[in-house]
């Protein structure tokens, strides 16, 4: 009798979420963050890395193509995050990708070239992560992958590449984008990011009572079984929280 096929878990370290997928994000799995501006998605992926290196030991690497590093490390303090005590210790390993595009001198100890194109880029994202023998990736974020290389016409062939590359490497991976308009189905800034993502998470806002509300709604997610509604959750004092048994909006 062939036994029951079982799936290998990477614990997302954000209470709640788990509950949502089966204990845990698919081992190796490429998962896609997408909400509009505000909606807590760099929040979401760091602390998938940074949890993972505290409370599970495992190596991960942060992508920041947005903020600089040191910008990045100063942030995520308000949670009590200390991403460079991690730094020290190479449990985590924080790429600066934004120093170079806009002039700046950068100490930071990994630092992508300015001209870099989509070839060179991947290249190095795999070279980081095998230097530390990462477990978990976060790319933060995909429009401005597309800006940087200034290839946004060839983003779908880029973002297949990187797909194939993070599945061969074996990290389990976070990949942030922005969602235009999530009301009329646009979770997505090129409307193709979702078809290549084995995972898409939806964060975004609905109004309540004169108020806004966070919201998170798994749209997609193979090997596991997940719902399909919408469940609160909150960016608190220690992160975020995610309310599986909470009010459904």
């Amino acid at each position: 009798m062939i036994g029951k096929y079982e799936i290998e878990r990477v614990k997302s370290g954000i209470p709640g979420f788990d509950d949502l997928i089966q204990g845990g994000f698919p081992k190796g799995t490429t998962v896609l963050v997408t909400g509009p501006t505000g909606s807590g998605k760099t929040t979401f992926a760091v602390q998938f890395v940074y949890k993972g290196a505290e409370m599970y030991n495992e190596p991960g690497v942060i992508v920041t193509l947005e903020e600089r590093a040191q910008d990045l490390r100063r942030e995520m303090k308000a949670f009590g995050w200390d991403l460079e005590e991690y730094e020290k210790k190479r449990m985590i390993a924080i790429v600066d990708g934004v120093s170079a595009v806009v002039g700046i001198p950068s100490e930071e100890p990994f630092v992508l070239e300015g001209n870099i194109n989509a070839e060179d880029f991947l290249r190095y994202i795999y070279r980081v992560v095998k230097s530390i023998n990462a477990k978990r990736l976060v790319i933060d974020s995909i429009p401005s992958i597309a800006f940087r290389l200034r290839e946004e016409s060839r983003i779908r062939e880029v973002l297949l590449q990187l797909n194939t590359i993070l599945l061969e490497i074996g990290v389990t991976s976070i990949l942030t984008t922005e969602a235009p308009d999530p009301s009329r189905g646009r979770i997505s800034k090129y409307g193709v990011e979702e078809y290549v993502a084995r995972g898409v998470v939806l964060l975004d806002f609905v109004e309540k009572d004169v108020e806004l509300k966070r919201y998170l709604l798994i749209r997609k997610m193979r090997e596991t079984k997940h719902s399909m509604k919408k469940y609160p959750f909150e960016i608190t004092e220690e992160g975020i929280v995610v309310y599986p048994s909470g009010e459904v909006y």
